[in-house]
């Protein structure tokens, strides 16, 4: 990119992009957010007057061959990802992809082959990569805060929604549309910070059911994972539980560091009778820290952690973990 000011353009401004990401790309430096699409323009025009976005459509091709368009942000149900993204990079556009990366493996492959072809960059929104927390997180995993790591523990365990009770559609519990169900949506985010961690699963499988009955996806999944350097993880998400739990403990030699992935809960660092809580709260756009770092790459000033070949990891996972490859 040569441009000081990267324009982007999202197709699919729903709910993930009012707060989370959608005015990150205003306030992030050197970014701009130019144009929205979704399919409903009243919705599409409403989202641009209320965000001062200056262009909006109802057509993802028109945004993608608007040549005041620099990179593409796709905030769409995954079962789009695939299209839109290839789309834009044949329009030669950076893209920056909603996570799931696509609704399974060999979609992202092709996501990923396409851009590299192209040599068109692509990213992926695991933007926990990015946020204070977790990276504090990493550091003191990096300088062996708790010795050398030797295992991780998830569990996750949410009860069901109101729409999930009441038959309600969903599309996040729709493998058609999703992938899968809640697992794709939220263990994703998980799996992928601790390849960020400790790099690669190479080896990772699971078992997957549907407990309660409320939707076609699987409610609850167990997996086992081994990452590159030998360090064992278990993890536990069931959707129909209860009570409501978000638990990761990493264990090391020397003690251990508990955080959730999603709660504004403090990160433990417990070394024998030692506890230490850190309490360090997120940004207003959670995104924003992640869209910065992508701005950056884009301006030629860094580099991204979140990548397509690392966004395509965690979802080789994850379709390992639910036995479809």
């Amino acid at each position: 990119m040569t441009n000081k000011t990267i324009r982007w353009g999202i197709i699919g401004c729903g709910n993930v992009t009012e707060i989370k990401s959608g005015p990150a790309f205003h306030r992030a430096d050197g970014s701009q957010l130019i144009a929205v699409m979704r399919r409903n323009g009243d919705l599409a025009r409403d989202y641009s007057v209320r965000h001062n976005v200056p262009k909006w459509y109802n057509d993802a091709d028109q945004l993608i061959n608007d040549p005041e368009v620099d990179a593409v942000y796709i905030a769409t149900p995954p079962s789009t990802h695939k299209e839109y993204t290839i789309k834009a990079a044949r329009a030669g556009k950076p893209v920056y992809v909603e996570k799931p990366m696509a609704v399974n493996y060999y979609d992202c492959l092709a996501m990923a082959e396409e851009c590299e072809r192209l040599n068109v960059p692509l990213f992926v929104a695991y933007y926990r990569r990015a946020l204070p927390r977790f990276l504090k997180i990493k550091e003191l995993i990096d300088e062996q805060a708790i010795g050398e790591v030797r295992t991780v523990n998830i569990r996750f365990y949410q009860k069901p929604s109101l729409s999930d009770l009441n038959n309600t559609y969903n599309w996040r519990v729709d493998p058609n549309i999703a992938g899968a169900g809640y697992f794709f949506d939220l263990a994703s985010h998980t799996i992928d910070l601790l390849q960020y961690y400790f790099g690669s699963v190479i080896k990772a499988e699971g078992s997957a059911s549907n407990m309660a009955g409320y939707y076609a996806a699987e409610d609850t999944v167990s997996a086992s994972m081994i990452f590159e350097n030998n360090i064992q993880a278990s993890g536990l998400w069931c959707f129909c539980a209860g009570e409501n739990l978000d638990r990761c403990e990493i264990i090391g030699s020397k003690g251990k560091i508990v955080f959730s992935t999603f709660g504004d809960l403090p990160v433990i660092i417990k070394r024998g009778e030692e506890i230490e809580d850190l309490d360090i709260p997120h940004p207003e756009h959670i995104q924003q820290p992640l869209i910065q770092l992508i701005t950056n790459e884009l301006l030629g000033l860094g580099t991204s952690p979140s990548t397509g070949r690392s966004g395509m990891q965690t979802s080789w996972v994850m379709d390992r973990i639910l036995g479809r490859i």
